[in-house]
């Protein structure tokens, strides 16, 4: 594939990010900066460059005299991550509750439709895209871009984990409850009860991580 010559480094660092997130360049990898120069006609300098901010969001780590691996998120990362992006997207859901207009509701509102009739379907990939649309559109909604700067940093290193927290018995309904009460309380403009709400719904996508986990290897000493 080639690579076209505007912003070469952040292209091929958006190339490489993407490879990441769908498994190209698996977690644990070793980043092969020759093999990867000839595949994207492309020389060493954007690519180092490309790894550099790579590295700093998180993605990557380089090792002296090694090179670069491709991170890997473990269960204490998702221990420590997870209560930090509940209060941040708390936060958010907080600012958005004074901020959203009446169409914001009538735009959520729409959303949140859609969101139920994935859920009553069992269609998991459909509820899972409304559901990002949700929490970006609340996320914008805020109106503060250090809080969405530092959600999307946090929100890329949990997207190297995989995760498929739906996949928990009985989350899928769960979850659902979770957001109409989060929107509930936006509708009601409080504040409070939406932050709440929030940090509620985040902690439990944690707990359903772990309880797949545990059902997963149980399912494999069976």
């Amino acid at each position: 594939m080639r690579v076209v010559h505007n912003s070469l480094h952040e292209q091929v660092a958006d190339t490489l990010r993407q490879e990441i997130f769908n498994g190209t360049l698996a977690p644990g990898s070793f980043v092969d900066e020759a093999v990867l120069c000839v595949r994207l006609e492309i020389s060493r300098t954007p690519l180092r460059e490309a790894l550099k901010v790579l590295t700093a969001e998180g993605l990557v780590r380089h090792e002296p005299r090694r090179g670069c691996f491709v991170n890997e998120v473990t269960e204490q990362d998702l221990d420590e991550i997870f209560p930090v992006i509940a209060l941040l997207e708390g936060r958010c859901a907080h600012e958005a509750a004074s901020h959203a207009s009446d169409a914001d509701l009538e735009a959520l509102e729409a959303l949140h439709e859609r969101l139920q009739k994935a859920a009553r379907s069992k269609r998991i990939v459909d509820y899972y895209e409304t559901n990002f649309a949700i929490h970006e559109a609340i996320i914008t909604l805020a109106n503060n871009r250090w809080l969405a700067q530092v959600i999307g940093d946090l929100r890329k290193i949990l997207k190297l984990a995989r995760l498929q927290q739906l996949h928990a018995p009985g989350r899928l309904e769960q979850s659902l409850s979770e957001h109409l009460a989060v929107f509930a309380a936006l509708k009601a403009r409080d504040g409070e009860g939406a932050e709440a709400a929030m940090r509620t719904h985040l902690t439990r996508q944690r707990e359903a991580l772990r309880e797949l986990a545990r059902h997963q290897k149980s399912r494999r000493l069976a």
